[in-house]
């Protein structure tokens, strides 16, 4: 075998997960190279164990995955924790992240006595759709990096807070010095 058919041959399953490397479910995308989150292009920061809970469950759509293979896979052979609670604390977590309940789940079901279920829909995203805001990752790095003119000049909203905040403190200070002026020149007066 050459060395070209050898390069032929490990690309191809390099690209084959690749193509399985975005998992997507309602608004959310799951980088699962990068081990990272997105709600509609923009990350959302899990924990470990709880980023673990999601691609368990994830691996799995719409089967138990009972609170024994969450534990094992969460917490290695030997490990001395408070298992139950710590297997409710991380889908706890997990349900806050994806914004859900256990009352109504959207995502993330409990099965009584048994474990939990991912109920929603799951696909395989392709790399250029695999933001569901329209941008591609390229588009986001160049918005991140202040490439565009319009990304240069747009404000997240806290900052456009902020703004009005420091601009009201100017008008306050400069309101003051223009009482306290013509306090001083009409007191200065009337002497």
């Amino acid at each position: 075998m050459t060395s070209m058919q050898s390069l032929a041959a490990r690309a191809i399953p390099e690209a084959k997960a690749d193509a399985r490397r975005y998992l997507g479910f309602g608004s959310f995308t799951v980088d699962l190279k990068r081990e990272e989150l997105f709600k509609d292009g923009a990350r959302v920061k899990l924990p470990g164990k709880v980023y673990q809970t999601l691609v368990a469950l994830l691996d799995r759509p719409g089967e138990v995955v009972s609170r024994e293979d969450l534990r094992s896979r969460l917490w290695p052979e030997g490990t001395h924790v408070n298992y139950d609670a710590n297997v409710n604390t991380t889908v706890n977590k997990l349900r806050l992240a994806l914004g859900d309940s256990p009352e109504k789940p959207i995502y993330v079901e409990t099965i009584p006595r048994q474990g939990y279920s991912f109920v929603g829909a799951v696909s395989i995203v392709s790399p250029g759709a695999a933001f569901r805001n329209g941008k591609s990752k390229a588009e986001i790095a160049g918005r991140d990096a202040g490439a565009g003119a319009e990304a240069s000049f747009a404000q997240p909203e806290s900052l456009r807070v902020s703004n009005w905040f420091v601009a009201g403190i100017v008008a306050l200070v400069l309101a003051g010095m223009l009482f306290g002026a013509t306090t001083v020149i009409y007191l200065h007066r009337s002497i």
